[in-house]
């Protein structure tokens, strides 16, 4: 048997081997902060998945409202709602009075929850496929991958971007086959009707949309 032989470490090689073995002792770590963070990111959208489900084997057969209470907490949890909000305005957003934010607030909250409830309505055996990790777009934001799988084995793409901020992680976009923003399409429509009638048309579109989406059964 042979055996290698070294020379003796000086000061500056015991001091490289010193700092080699921390970053190696500190991998595993880093390695299980980002899975945590990776699972945190997709634990929104996990909830979310599921109370979509549910909905949907409810059908229409369940009144609108009840659908429609069930899956607000739920939304309120997954999105931020607010960053969402401001996004689809634009840099407008920062300048309008307080009184009209909180009342667009309340507005798009009603309506983002009433589109969930409309859109996810009818179930055919349809299932949700989570990506095991994000993909990652900035320091504080990630997209979960996410598909909808039909009975036939088509599916549809459905990604949320997450951000992590002082409530965890929220969403605050979501891309229709992976690319189509809601937050673009929103902020197309918004910026008409702004400029044509500023925040009170507006106010007034989100509510026809909620009273279309729900029947007539809320305005």
């Amino acid at each position: 048997m042979t055996y290698a032989t070294t020379a003796p470490l000086g000061r500056r090689g015991l001091l490289s081997l010193a700092a080699t073995s921390a970053f190696a002792a500190a991998m595993p770590w880093q390695r299980a902060s980002a899975a945590t963070d990776e699972a945190a990111a997709i634990a929104p959208i996990q909830q979310l998945d599921a109370a979509l489900l549910a909905a949907m084997k409810a059908g229409r057969s369940t009144p609108f409202a009840q659908r429609y209470a069930s899956l607000a907490p739920v939304i309120e949890q997954t999105f931020d709602l607010d960053a969402v909000l401001a996004a689809s305005i634009g840099l407008g957003w920062s300048a309008l009075p307080e009184d009209q934010k909180a009342q667009l607030q309340a507005t798009f909250r009603r309506y983002t929850i009433a589109s969930y409830a409309a859109s996810f309505d009818n179930y055919t055996g349809q299932t949700f496929q989570i990506a095991s990790a994000p993909r990652g777009v900035s320091n504080n934001e990630v997209v979960v991958e996410t598909k909808i799988i039909a009975a036939d084995g088509t599916s549809n793409k459905l990604d949320y971007v997450m951000r992590n901020g002082p409530s965890g992680w929220r969403a605050v976009d979501v891309l229709a086959d992976g690319a189509i923003s809601r937050v673009a399409v929103q902020r197309s429509d918004f910026r008409s009707l702004l400029r044509n009638g500023g925040v009170p048309a507006l106010s007034v579109a989100l509510r026809h949309k909620v009273a279309n989406l729900s029947g007539g059964m809320l305005a």
